[in-house]
C-alpha cells in the first residue's frame, strides 16, 4: 500500500517522507519509511538510529522508541560542519574545510576513516560504492570566489583519491539519478557519470533551487521561491515532464 507524501523544508534541509516503501532504493541515504533527506540535510538514519551533526560533532540517538530518543554517543569531527550523507554502513561529512568519512558499522561507536582538505567553502557531499562527489560554493559566508564541482575515487574508503574537477558557477546540493548526477547550481545541471573521472554535462533543467531528491522517477527541487516536482523520464534524460509547484 502507498503511503502519502509530504516534504519537509526546515534550515535548508530537504526531506522527503511518507514515501511507497516498495519503490525505495535501499542504498538510499534513509530508509524509506523513516524518509529521504537531500544533500544538504545534517541527519541521516541506518537500522534504529538516528546521526546528526552540529558545528562540531556526530551525534548518535538510538530510535528504537521513537518517541523516545536516547543519546548514545557524540564524537568530535572537527570545525563548521554542515551536511550528512550515508552510503550503506560509510557516513560521508561535508565541512566548509573538507570531507570525512566514518564507519558506522557498529551504529553506536562510528570509526572515523579517512579525510582531505579543501579551502574554505559550502560543501555538500554524496556518494556511491566507488566516488564521492563534492560541491564547493565560495562567496559569501562560504569562503574564497571558487565554485567546483570535485569527484574523489572512494574504492578504498580510507585514501579517498580526487580524480576530477569542474568549474561550476555556484554548486549547492546534489542527487543521483542512475549514471546521472543532478547538481543545483545556476540551473539544474544534469552530468553523465558513468565515466566519473570524464563526466559530461547531457542537459540542464531551468529552475533555481539548492537541493534536490530523487525518488525513482519522481525528481523534487527546492528553492527559495518554491518546491518543483518533474516527472523523469528513465529513457531519455532530457525529457522531464514539470508535475507541480508549491509556492513558498
Amino acid at each position: 500500500m502507498k503511503k502519502y507524501i509530504y516534504i519537509i523544508i526546515a534550515s535548508f534541509t530537504l526531506v522527503l517522507v511518507g514515501c511507497d516503501a516498495d519503490s525505495a532504493n535501499s542504498d538510499a541515504s534513509t530508509s524509506a519509511e523513516s524518509g529521504q533527506s537531500g544533500s544538504l540535510a545534517r541527519f541521516t538514519i541506518l537500522d534504529n538510529h538516528l546521526y546528526t551533526v552540529d558545528f562540531l560533532n556526530l551525534n548518535v540517538f538510538d530510535i528504537n522508541d521513537v518517541e523516545n530518543p536516547i543519546l548514545v554517543n557524540s564524537v568530535n569531527v572537527g570545525f563548521n560542519i554542515e551536511t550528512l550523507f550515508s552510503y550503506k554502513s560509510y557516513l560521508y561529512i561535508g565541512s566548509r574545510n573538507g570531507m570525512f568519512i566514518y564507519d558506522a558499522t557498529n551504529f553506536e561507536t562510528p570509526q572515523f576513516l579517512s579525510s582531505v582538505e579543501h579551502f574554505t567553502a559550502c560543501d555538500p557531499v554524496i556518494a556511491t560504492a566507488t566516488h564521492a562527489f563534492v560541491t564547493l560554493k565560495g562567496g559569501n559566508q562560504c569562503g574564497i570566489d571558487l565554485n567546483l564541482l570535485e569527484v574523489y575515487d572512494v574504492t578504498d574508503v580510507t585514501n579517498p583519491i580526487l580524480i576530477s574537477q569542474r568549474n561550476l558557477a555556484g554548486p549547492v546540493g546534489m542527487g543521483f539519478y542512475g549514471d546521472y548526477l543532478f547538481v543545483c547550481d545556476d540551473e539544474v545541471k544534469i552530468f553523465d557519470i558513468s565515466d566519473p573521472e570524464n563526466m559530461n554535462l547531457v542537459h540542464a533543467i531551468n529552475t533555481e533551487s539548492f537541493d534536490v531528491i530523487i525518488q525513482d522517477n519522481l525528481l523534487i527541487l527546492v528553492g527559495e521561491l518554491g518546491v518543483y516536482q518533474y516527472a523523469l523520464d528513465p529513457n531519455n534524460i532530457q525529457n522531464e515532464t514539470m508535475l507541480s509547484t508549491i509556492a513558498l
